[in-house]
């Protein structure tokens, strides 16, 4: 017996079954979207490479904010211009930057916070300590110079979110002597990339920890001159940031979590050439800044040698 043909399909039944296909699509339930999953209020889409979560710390860490990571406020990576030795860290308190040397002619690039201690900083010193989530008590002079914000520290902090000194603290020496200088970890946001009030020199948390892997005992730490950082960094950038009032949050509130933030300080939120991101332009006129908006405005950026583009992690 032969199989039977196949019936033929007429014009007439494709036009009904298309149409039919149609009707049944416009009854289907409309497909809802999946909100992005977020992290302390940041979309996973938004989280910065290299300054996500941190779950296995002691404390953990959430992520940084990507608008507190502008321009050369991230992290980078790439052609090393500076004259300091490979193995060693150079510090810029004008730039507000630090870089740690490798071999190759190239460098890591940190953005950071110079306090007031940290802008008397000298000469070079040598890394004698480290260590993880550190304890931290006020000096004398710190306690009787801004009494509002460091009498509630006096008996001292242990290590944790509510300590100044952050995830990592570099201890610096010099001739066999603590110099009382730091490099170390913040809570404050807002500070990197500026002047500060309090401290020595602070870096993000993640940027610290980032840091603290790669450094060892004995890394000489040279504070570069300011006629140097014009040199290498150019006038504008050798002049970023703002001098910050002290952040005054109380113990307790940093420790629930309910201190805050500051707002994001556009006027550190520079190329590494010294221009401005065309966001941060556009937020600079917006706010009347048009002074900032116009030293930059139209210039055409060289190659940065340690641009986001090249970030690790």
């Amino acid at each position: 017996m032969l199989p039977m043909p196949a019936p033929a399909i007429s014009r007439r039944h494709l036009l009904l079954g298309a149409g039919g296909l149609s009707f049944l699509a416009a009854c289907a339930a409309p497909v809802e979207e999946v909100p992005e999953e977020t992290v302390n209020g940041i979309p996973l889409s938004q989280i910065v490479e290299g300054y996500g979560p941190l779950p296995d710390e002691r404390f953990p860490l959430g992520p940084v904010p990507p608008e507190y990571l502008v321009g050369v406020n991230r992290r980078g990576h790439g052609r090393y211009l500076g004259d300091a030795r490979p193995g060693s860290i150079e510090i810029d308190n004008y730039a507000k930057l630090l870089y740690w040397i490798e071999s190759e002619g190239t460098a890591w690039r940190y953005s950071i916070a110079v306090g007031r201690l940290g802008r008397t900083m000298r000469g070079t010193t040598t890394v004698q300590n480290k260590r993880e989530w550190p304890s931290w008590t006020p000096t004398a002079n710190m306690i009787r110079s801004e009494p509002e914000i460091y009498r509630q520290f006096a008996g001292g902090v242990p290590g944790g979110p509510a300590n100044p000194l952050g995830a990592r603290a570099l201890y610096l020496y010099r001739g066999g002597r603590d110099t009382m200088y730091r490099i170390h970890g913040t809570n404050d946001w807002s500070s990197i990339g500026n002047s500060g009030s309090a401290g020595c020199i602070r870096l993000f948390n993640h940027d610290i920890i980032h840091l603290f892997a790669r450094v060892t005992m004995g890394t000489p730490v040279i504070m570069r001159s300011r006629e140097d950082s014009i040199r290498i960094e150019g006038e504008a950038l050798a002049n970023r940031g703002i001098d910050l009032p002290a952040y005054f949050a109380s113990r307790e509130s940093i420790e629930d979590g309910t201190a805050g933030q500051r707002p994001p300080v556009l006027e550190a939120m520079m190329n590494a050439d010294g221009t401005y991101p065309p966001e941060i332009l556009a937020q600079l006129a917006a706010r009347g800044m048009t002074d900032l908006a116009d030293e930059t405005a139209g210039t055409i950026a060289p190659h940065d040698p340690l641009s986001a583009a090249t970030l690790g992690v």
